[in-house]
């Protein structure tokens, strides 16, 4: 289990590897444009090379990279679904000329649709995602907090969009937040322990390629999206100790989405957290 968070892309891509290892991560989550929209800049082949050596320059092995907010696969218009599709595929093609391990993306939401048709057009419009891919980089589905009509905040919504699609390349990212917020307590052993195992009946471990580490200003079930820093919030310390020392998740690398200003204390406590058990 290693641990990073979410830096700044300010400059181009290449400075990534750089504001990773200025706070201590051991792995990074990043953009590659836009998350509010526009064209994606280009990666060029010197942009890619000096990527590639200030991961191999900070000792960085694995990366992830997050999609734009903006996609919504089970929008009422049709141009909204057909170009979150386009933007998906691109950020996995470029996801994949960084040799990223994951991708993941948060499918839309269902305003103004019936449940049933929304996920139909997500499971459509992730397929076309993945038609033909070929590249390294997993596409994740990412846990909601629920908030509105929001897609994806219950483990069935995940697990139904995975089966749907049915690509050995899809897979899931947990966000301890966003569970929170959906109703799954993380606030000690036993129920990260809990949480846990119904992940597993329901989605399946093996399909879990990434977590989310955030703690929560909003209270058990509260159904949205509210990052805190690790211990100031409704989960607590016990939980992501538990969290951390969870043998079944020995291998599932953790990122931070917390606000900069903390984000390298956050680091320290995950760290104190997996070394004193």
């Amino acid at each position: 289990m290693k641990f990073g968070a979410h830096v700044s892309i300010a400059g181009g891509v290449q400075n990534a590897p750089l504001n990773a290892a200025e706070i201590g991560c051991e792995t990074f989550q990043m953009f590659t444009r836009s998350p509010q929209g526009g064209p994606a800049p280009a990666l060029t082949t010197e942009i890619l090379e000096a990527f590639a050596d200030g991961c191999r320059k900070n000792g960085l092995d694995n990366w992830v990279v997050h999609a734009p907010y903006y996609i919504n696969f089970a929008s009422v218009e049709e141009r909204i679904r057909k170009s979150s599709a386009r933007v998906i595929r691109e950020d996995l093609e470029r996801a994949s000329k960084l040799n990223a391990s994951c991708l993941m993306f948060h499918p839309g939401s269902a305003k103004g649709v019936e449940f049933k048709q929304a996920i139909a057009w997500c499971i459509d419009g992730i397929k076309k995602v993945l038609d033909g891919y070929a590249g390294p980089t997993k596409l994740l589905i990412e846990i909601s907090a629920g908030a509105g009509e929001i897609i994806g905040d219950t483990f069935e919504e995940v697990a139904e969009l995975l089966d749907g699609v049915g690509h050995p390349e899809l897979g899931a990212c947990f966000d301890t937040a966003h569970a929170f917020a959906s109703g799954y307590d993380l606030r000690d052993t036993i129920s990260v322990d809990k949480t846990f195992k119904s992940f597993d009946e329901i989605i399946g471990l093996k399909r879990l390629k990434a977590i989310h580490c955030n703690d929560s200003k909003i209270e058990l079930g509260g159904h949205k999206d509210r990052h805190e820093h690790l211990g100031q919030g409704f989960i607590g310390l016990d939980g992501f100790r538990a969290l951390v020392n969870l043998k079944i998740l020995k291998d599932i690398n953790l990122y931070l989405e917390t606000e900069p200003d903390g984000v390298e204390k956050d680091l320290e406590v995950l760290k104190k957290l997996r070394d004193n058990g």
